[in-house]
């Protein structure tokens, strides 16, 4: 039986439209976020607010949390006024953010100490899709659980996968931007190559696009790149956050990953040079940084 009163906490680029889409839907939404803006933006679109994470448990069958890094999570969750001070034992936790598998491993193993369910479910798709309702949701959880809640993420997003277990979803989301970082750092070397070499890279993108260079950065980012237009559909802060992960991870596996390695130094680059609120794309800039093409 699915659950209609839905706890939102974090309604950032991301979380504002996917909370939206859920009131429009006829879910009865309580929404928290540590801004005041966005919270009387939903309050206008129809949802209730409530001034904790612990109130907003209190008050909810389900709680979502959107959020940046797993501090906050683990905060949000764990800490004072927060969600295990207001929830009864039988609630569930979906949380949406990125933040590893180990940290959404330890919250959820903090929780069902208290009778609460975890349900890891990040996303890919940009601040479009979150509007648009076309993301992709990685999930990792309960297989029964995670069916009781099929028609509230189909709400959400418009390709639903469960991955496996708790923790499966977030191995999903790192892997998903470590290929992301990759092909926007390898688009990023063309354009500045082809600078370089003194062509136009309008008519670079013209001349490779649909072959076998075709990917998802040709398509939705190349013409930004080009053009300096670099607002975030996907901020270049969160492309660190996510690569730092796939880093520390890749370490705790034994997993190599060279390609991910050089490209969390790239966004470290763009972090330092204060340009982590621009779009991900945005490493472009630190490409032309190199080549001189700034100067």
């Amino acid at each position: 039986m699915r659950s209609n009163r839905i706890g939102f906490i974090g309604l950032g680029i991301m979380g504002k439209p996917t909370a939206k889409n859920l009131v429009d839907a006829g879910y009865d939404v309580v929404v928290n976020d540590v801004r005041d803006d966005p919270v009387a933006e939903l309050e206008d679109h129809g949802a209730e607010s409530r001034e904790t994470p612990a109130e907003v448990a209190e008050v909810s069958d389900t709680i979502i949390t959107f959020l940046p890094k797993g501090e906050h999570v683990r905060k949000v969750a764990l800490g004072d006024d927060g969600i295990v001070e207001g929830a009864d034992e039988g609630q569930v936790l979906i949380d949406m953010s990125t933040i590893g598998p180990g940290m959404i491993r330890e919250v959820a193993d903090a929780l069902a100490d208290e009778g609460i369910r975890t349900i890891d479910a990040p996303v890919s798709g940009s601040e479009q899709g979150a509007r648009e309702a076309w993301m992709r949701i990685m999930i990792g959880g309960d297989e029964h659980l995670v069916e009781e809640y099929r028609e509230m993420f189909e709400v959400i997003g418009g390709q639903v996968t469960r991955v496996g277990d708790t923790g499966a979803g977030q191995v999903a989301k790192v892997c998903n931007n470590m290929i992301a970082a990759a092909e926007v750092a390898s688009l990023s070397e063309a354009l500045v190559f082809a600078e370089k070499a003194g062509i136009s890279q309008e008519k670079l993108v013209e001349a490779i696009e649909g072959g076998a260079a075709q990917t998802w950065a040709l398509e939705t980012r190349a013409e930004g790149m080009i053009d300096g237009d670099l607002e975030p559909g996907f901020f270049g802060s969160y492309m660190y956050k996510d690569l730092s992960i796939a880093v520390d991870d890749g370490e705790e596996y034994g997993a190599p990953i060279p390609l991910s390695s050089i490209n969390h130094e790239l966004f470290k680059s763009l972090e330092e040079k204060g340009r982590g609120e621009l779009d991900f794309s945005a490493v472009v800039t630190v490409y032309e940084d190199m080549a001189g093409l700034d100067e």
